[in-house]
């Protein structure tokens, strides 16, 4: 295969991945079906080892796959396979259009000691406390932030204003679709990696994959026996330098006709660059060679063994409301006692909090899906270590009784599958109900918002005053949906809130039907 070929594909590649990712993660009208978002999802590498290690055996095949590719053609999954890499690259190539001597790499020595000082920093954190420094720096959680927290509010923008204009003229080809905000507070830390990221690489190529990212600097160490590679042929070479100009890894030292493999991410770029055809890619010759310095070509049999043994290590560890009105009053009076929420909560099928921290990256894509926009990244109430992992804020929206659209597409394992019918008898949470701020109590009037939403009937109306009904909770079918928390219209303070469970329970089933509410936008206040 001519390297004009190979360059050709590794950019067709790339260009599939980049668009699959940035799709899946930007389509507000939720038009991808979960089982072709889990395939995709499968093949980065941080989540299918969580899901490895969380036991999901028909999974972790993605991870395994991947470390098998490695071992074959070197890190053609940060070439072509991991979007936050081809994103990487779509900023160079923008670089080298504004400035030239920006495509002009040049070799440079690896920072091997900051390289493996945070690799093993992140592999001992994880081990030890859990996943926070692998949601910080994992490649496909920072792709995954981009998208959820900047471009999707942009497509969201563009959108709303061709709903606006075409809307007008009576074509409804696009529908205005509400933007979801989040505090200001969660943009600081994916804003921090966008600029870091986007400096380095419109900059310097691939400088974060090679000296920041864990997944870049475990995989280039496998890379050091893989089967196919580049190599010079040393007769042909005259030392020229193009190679080297080109590399986005800055890893080609010509004048010793040497590659550091551990950076090399195969973009083939140096191929084309070569007027001598004195650069190659394929399977690594065990013959010496007087032209090749064996210091650096031949292979180190001990050294396969030690990094074989390490990669095997890491594989082994490792009631009813009659007598009410059914429209919701608009109160009158500020309610006046905040809630006592003790814990937050977070998504069905994590089983609890506990569980889910130390799996979910925060990759956003549960919060990007959710069609009901519950889901918000979390500031401080999963602690430090749980900053940005989704929660739910029935403030913006409600968890929808049979949806499982996060439970279907996550792809760490931190949100297990449920059945709809188990997803209705779990419990996030419980409602808890505060009579001082109710409008019937401090305004006399009917209102009965949260018990006709709740599709359970955990809430539900009892006689107060008159023929004013009241609102009243069972614990024991509550499932901390929160459509009443949603529904109720006091502010600031709701009369009626979900407490989060630690860990998840089993709810009883209730004998009545399911909510017809279908999206918050459709509750008739």
């Amino acid at each position: 295969m001519t390297t004009s070929a190979l360059s050709k594909i590794r950019i067709f590649f790339s260009l599939i991945v980049l668009i699959l990712f940035t799709s899946v993660l930007v389509d507000f009208r939720h038009l991808f079906p979960e089982k072709f978002i889990n395939i995709i999802t499968s093949i980065q590498f941080i989540p299918s080892v969580i899901k490895f290690f969380s036991g999901v055996a028909a999974v972790f095949l993605g991870f395994l796959a991947v470390l098998a590719l490695t071992i074959l053609t070197g890190r053609t999954y940060c070439s072509f396979l991991c979007p936050l890499g081809v994103l990487q690259d779509v900023f160079s190539r923008i670089g080298g259009k504004i400035k030239k001597r920006f495509r002009r790499f040049g070799f440079r020595k690896p920072h091997n000691v900051l390289r493996y000082t945070l690799l093993l920093f992140t592999l001992i954190v994880t081990l030890i406390y859990g996943i926070y420094i692998l949601t910080l720096l994992d490649p496909y959680s920072i792709f995954g932030r981009f998208m959820t927290y900047f471009l999707k509010p942009l497509i969201l923008l563009a959108n709303n204003f061709l709903a606006g204009i075409l809307g007008k003229r009576h074509i409804y080809t696009f529908v205005d679709t509400p933007i979801t905000r989040f505090p200001v507070f969660v943009y600081v830390v994916p804003s921090a990696f966008l600029l870091l990221i986007g400096l380095l690489s419109l900059i310097k190529g691939r400088l974060f994959c090679n000296t920041v990212c864990p997944v870049g600097t475990f995989l280039g160490l496998i890379s050091k026996i893989s089967i196919l590679r580049i190599k010079f042929e040393g007769a042909k070479c005259t030392r020229c330098g193009r190679c080297s100009l080109v590399c986005k890894s800055s890893c080609i030292d010509f004048l010793n006709e040497n590659i550091d493999t551990t950076r090399c991410v195969t973009c083939f770029n140096c191929l084309k660059s070569c007027p001598d055809k004195a650069l190659s890619y394929g399977f690594v010759s065990l013959r010496k060679n007087k032209n090749i310095d064996m210091g650096t070509e031949q292979v180190d049999t001990e050294r396969r063994k030690i990094i074989l043994g390490s990669v095997l290590f890491l594989l082994g560890l490792s009631g009813t409301v009659s007598g009410q009105k059914s429209a919701t009053p608009k109160p009158t009076k500020a309610s006046t006692i905040k809630e006592d929420k003790k814990f937050p909560v977070c998504p069905p099928g994590s089983t609890g909090i506990s569980n889910f921290i130390k799996k979910c990256t925060a990759c956003s894509l549960c919060i990007s899906e959710c069609p009901n926009d519950v889901l918000i990244p979390s500031l401080k109430e999963y602690g430090l270590i749980g900053i940005m992992q989704p929660r739910l804020d029935y403030y913006k929206g409600f968890c929808a009784y049979e949806c499982t659209r996060c439970l279907e597409i996550c792809p760490t394992g931190a949100l297990m599958p449920l059945t709809v019918d188990a997803k209705k008898l779990t419990q996030l949470g419980r409602a808890v109900f505060i009579r001082e701020n109710c409008i019937v109590k401090t305004e006399k009037t009917a209102c009965g918002a949260c018990s006709e939403s709740c599709p359970t009937k955990a809430v539900h109306m009892i006689p107060y005053e008159g023929k004013l009904l009241i609102p009243e909770t069972r614990d024991d079918i509550c499932v901390g949906c929160g459509h009443c928390e949603f529904a109720c219209p006091t502010t600031p303070y709701k009369a009626i809130y979900v407490n989060g469970n630690y860990e998840h329970k089993a709810a009883k089933k209730p004998d009545n039907v399911k909510s017809e509410v279908k999206k918050p936008i459709e509750f008739p206040f």
